[in-house]
């Protein structure tokens, strides 16, 4: 890295970890059957808050139109297509090429027009890059340094934007869930997860706080036996954020 480089958001590792899963990213029934029954949970969210943000009529298909959106860790694009969807103009970003090239080749089968890059956060925020929302879901447990992350994200949010994130809670019953069952049953990829790692609630309010961000809202998600994976105030295992920047009084 020379002296004008902008500090690595990247672990290599963990780069290399989702690479080997990219593959079979878009089958339900592969090692990414975790993320397929999360994001109705998850894109459930994110419309709530983009609608509570600019007030958007919640029946519009096309809510994001005329705006930019960037989804950071994309993975083979589960999230980044129903952005394009709602009518974004949408660049995505993955530290794993082999996760960008599974995302591409989908997005061409379903004619979508998304900008997918192998690259940190790090890089588009050097180059002045500015996105009305941005969305980053279960990275920031991955990143190489969370305060240069959310750096990154702080410059990445053009004024008046939108962030959410989501991420696992550092709690008992996360290690259990994710880790001793999830990861242990074979119902997670082994080794996705350091619960060291995990960050609570408070922790990102402080780290986002640094950065000049805050938190308007925190969902849960919780099981339920009878619709699987569901938005929940229990925040204990998993938990999404909708971030936007602090009042300057």
């Amino acid at each position: 890295m020379n002296a004008s480089s902008p500090p690595a958001t990247i672990d290599p590792a963990e780069a290399a970890h989702f690479g080997r899963l990219a593959a079979d990213w878009w089958d339900p029934a592969g090692s990414s059957a975790m993320l397929h029954k999360l994001n109705p949970a998850r894109l459930g969210y994110l419309r709530q808050r983009i609608d509570a943000h600019w007030g958007s009529d919640p029946t519009a298909r096309r809510p994001l139109a005329g705006k930019r959106a960037l989804d950071i860790g994309c993975g083979g694009g589960l999230l980044t297509e129903p952005l394009a969807r709602l009518g974004a103009a949408v660049t995505a970003i993955d530290a794993a090429p082999e996760a960008i090239a599974v995302a591409k080749a989908h997005a061409e089968g379903q004619e979508l027009k998304i900008d997918y890059r192998a690259a940190g956060a790090e890089v588009l925020a050097a180059a002045g890059e500015r996105f009305d929302l941005v969305t980053s879901m279960e990275v920031i447990e991955h990143v190489a340094d969370l305060a240069t992350f959310i750096t990154a994200l702080a410059a990445l949010i053009a004024p008046g934007g939108l962030a959410v994130l989501s991420t696992p809670n550092r709690t008992a019953r996360s290690r259990l869930a994710l880790i001793t069952l999830g990861e242990g049953l074979r119902l997670i990829p082994r080794g996705t997860h350091d619960w060291a790692k995990f960050i609570t609630p408070e922790e990102l309010g402080a780290a986002l706080g640094e950065a000049g961000l805050k938190i308007d809202d925190i969902s849960g998600i919780a099981f339920s036996p009878a619709r699987g994976l569901v938005l929940s105030s229990d925040t204990s295992v998993d938990y999404l954020a909708s971030i936007t920047r602090a009042e300057v009084a």
